[in-house]
Order: C-alpha cells, then structure tokens, then sequence
C-alpha cells in the first residue's frame, strides 16, 4: 500500500510526530513535528517565518540559510528533530526591532549602503552567512569573503557589492 505523506495509516509512528523544543529568533518555541521536517519547512509553514527562501531544496543555492547556535546552516538540509535545545536565528530575529523603527543589523545596513541586493530573493541568506562568517573571522579579506559566501548563489550577480557590504560591516561590527 502506498500513501502520500500527510496522508499515513493509523498508528504509523512517523505521523504521532516529536516534540521539539528550541529558541527561534529569541523566543522559546516547543513544537510537535514529523521527524523528517525540515527547519526551513518548520519556519516558513508552521511559524510563518518565511525570511528564508526555499530556492532549489536541495542544499546548493544557499537561500535558505539561516543560524543555528551561530553557525550557518541550510534550513532545506537541516532536520529540525535535531535541533532539540538549539538557538535559531531567522533573517526576521537579526534586527527584531528594526519593524517598530529600530535600528538594522550592521550587516542589513552594510547590504542596503552598498547596493548589496537586486530582487532580494537570495539576500536573507546572503546576509545570515556573512553574519557567520564575522563572527567567525572578524577581518576576512576578499578571497575568505568569496570563499565562504560561494554557497550562496546570487542571480543577479551582486558579488561585487556584497564583498564590499561585508567588508563595511566587518567595520562597523568592530570584528564582533
């Protein structure tokens, strides 16, 4: 017998689903899953957190990435039951005042000084990997930034000016 996913015989220990407790953007969060969710399809279908983009769903556009524990990971590869007890930070908990007038991320800021973005589909990851990467290694030169930000694909080819707005906020940042 096949059945579709959602759509599972009773008693199919799969459906009964986990329970995942984590801290998505600041808040505790604790939430039954199907194991197999991923934490992209978590944040964007189950808490309308939809910063991060699902572009190929295979791992090699970098769109969905996003921080755990501070570390750049890809939401599409990244099973959410893993993450019991893990700090997650969307695009949205970057800057969470930034939506009552707050001020922006140095990073957020940096992307918008320097034309870092065209349509801004791949620039919620863009920035979250480039956040990583500061915090990893205040200082990076050209090549480390190009380097490290090569899993996130643009299509619009604003490399240029995304080196040079995480240069900038490399600076503002003060290496932190």
């Amino acid at each position: 017998m096949t059945t579709m996913p959602g759509n599972r015989p009773p008693g199919d220990r799969l459906a009964e689903g986990l329970m995942v407790g984590l801290e998505v953007n600041g808040r505790p969060c604790r939430v039954t899953i199907d194991p197999r969710l991923s934490l992209l399809d978590l944040l964007r279908d189950r808490l309308g957190l939809t910063g991060a983009k699902k572009g190929c769903d295979h791992g090699q556009c970098g769109a969905c990435t996003l921080l755990v524990d501070g570390r750049a990971v890809l939401g599409c590869l990244t099973l959410a039951a893993r993450l019991d007890g893990a700090r997650v930070t969307s695009i949205e908990g970057l800057a969470p005042d930034a939506e009552d007038g707050g001020a922006l991320h140095p990073m957020q800021q940096a992307f918008i000084d320097h034309d870092a973005f065209q349509c801004g589909y791949c620039t919620p990851g863009q920035i979250l990997s480039a956040v990583a990467l500061i915090a990893a290694e205040p200082h990076p030169d050209d090549a480390r930034i190009r380097e490290h930000m090569s899993g996130n694909l643009c299509r619009c080819a604003a490399y240029p000016n995304i080196v040079a707005a995480v240069h900038a906020a490399a600076d503002r940042m003060g290496g932190a």
